[in-house]
């Protein structure tokens, strides 16, 4: 953007000090600094999965927040909070049916049971092929996961024109963590029909310790009434190599999130004018489950949580150009509206989610709380419908533009101010309607 259009876009009038200042304490400068730093090759890509990988990330993040001053979370002494995963990692497998062995890539097996022996009592279901969808990778998503949300253990037998679908999904629970699953879910693909079968299974459970990052600027006047500023600074770590790079820095997705993190604390540790307390975390492990998110989410009230700002891939421009972004969930609370308000007299605008296809609304951190009934939503520029480099290897900081990323950070930091400053507080969500 160019010179005029930050001054147009920040000529705010003299009364209101966030205008003031927003431009003088969030700068290109450092936005660009730390972005470099979260996407370093030296960073290893940032698996949540791979502790030697991401603690340089969780470290260098560490230091900006006591750089900052910010103080530590009730219970803790650090800005770490750390928690422990268990993963599963398969061993021998084996599946026959009608006396014929299935081959590895075409089964998935998934339990949390170190061995599994079954001949009989799985009732069988089938994702079938329709013709008529629309969208037929969104209908067998939909499908899989239906089934794997049951509670009940079974046999899935799946179309083989599903097969791509079918590695993706494998891919996707390959190393998978443990989630409390009582139930045994065995998925084949390029079987019709089962007449006997019999299914074996050995499997290594090892622990990983894992950490979030959290920071503190403690309210003035309310101060039990919390605002949460969020982003994950995991990402996908070390992929098959693509002309030679298989490091995935992740620079989008989502240390552009991050790095608003920790310039949004610095801004509003320096004007100090938060009359309800604010908290920044950098979740670790959205990328494998949102494990960070819901550990967070079990230390403290949820009731005493007014609003989640939850900031999610805000490094390139919407798909109306610059000075936009979109709020997921914009309909379920008048958190949007919120900050629109706050923003008047400025070209910056914030839009609902127009990807309502790409379930967004639970694909980031926000879902957790948003489930405890948190006005908790994720604010993106993203166009995650079109975007090639999104959980690739080219996810670089070459390919963001710098100045979306600063000017949306300043407009998160100005849309906040009623909210933080107590004279604003979103209406609850409503937990029933978030699956």
């Amino acid at each position: 953007m160019k010179k005029i259009g930050l001054i147009l876009f920040f000529g705010l009038t003299s009364v209101y000090t966030f205008g003031q200042s927003v431009n003088k304490l969030i700068t290109q400068k450092n936005v660009t600094r730390i972005i470099k730093t979260l996407t370093a090759d030296g960073m290893m890509g940032r698996s949540a999965s791979k502790p030697e990988h991401i603690e340089k990330a969780t470290a260098f993040i560490e230091s900006e927040f006591k750089k900052i001053g910010l103080s530590n979370l009730k219970g803790l002494t650090t800005y770490r909070q750390e928690f422990t995963k268990s993963r599963i990692l398969p061993g021998s497998q084996q599946v026959t049916i009608d006396g014929k062995e299935v081959n590895s890539e075409n089964m998935l097996i998934i339990t949390e049971k170190p061995e599994l022996s079954l001949s009989s009592g799985l009732p069988i279901k089938q994702i079938a092929f329709d013709s008529t969808a629309s969208n037929k990778d969104q209908y067998f998503f939909d499908k899989a996961f239906a089934l794997i949300r049951d509670t009940s253990s079974m046999l899935v037998l799946i179309d083989s024109r599903f097969q791509h679908n079918f590695q993706e999904l494998k891919g996707y629970f390959t190393g998978r963590f443990t989630n409390n699953r009582k139930y045994t879910k065995v998925f084949v693909t390029g079987v019709a029909e089962v007449n006997q079968y019999t299914i074996k299974a050995i499997q290594k459970i090892e622990t990983i310790k894992m950490a979030n990052l959290v920071g503190i600027l403690p309210g003035k006047s309310k101060p039990d009434e919390m605002v949460v500023f969020s982003g994950h600074y995991d990402h996908i770590g070390i992929e098959k190599p693509i002309n030679g790079d298989s490091i995935a820095n992740g620079a989008d997705d989502d240390a552009s999130g991050t790095t608003a993190v920790i310039e949004l604390a610095r801004y509003f540790k320096k004007i100090k004018n938060n009359e309800r307390t604010l908290i920044f975390v950098a979740f670790t492990a959205e990328e494998i489950g949102g494990f960070g998110s819901k550990y967070f989410s079990e230390q403290l009230n949820p009731d005493k949580v007014v609003a989640m700002f939850n900031i999610e891939m805000i490094g390139k421009p919407s798909k109306w150009g610059q000075n936009f972004a979109f709020i997921t969930g914009y309909e379920r609370s008048d958190f949007g509206e919120i900050l629109q308000k706050n923003l008047t007299g400025t070209q910056f605008e914030f839009r609902p989610d127009p990807y309502p296809e790409q379930n967004l609304f639970y694909r980031s951190d926000n879902a957790t709380l948003a489930r405890l009934g948190v006005p908790a939503h994720t604010i993106s520029t993203d166009e995650i419908d079109i975007d090639k480099f999104y959980h690739t290897v080219d996810d670089e900081i070459e390919t963001l533009n710098m100045n979306n990323l600063t000017t949306t950070i300043r407009a998160i930091a100005l849309s906040s101010k009623s909210i933080i400053a107590g004279t604003d507080t979103p209406k609850r969500i409503d937990k029933a309607t978030v699956r």
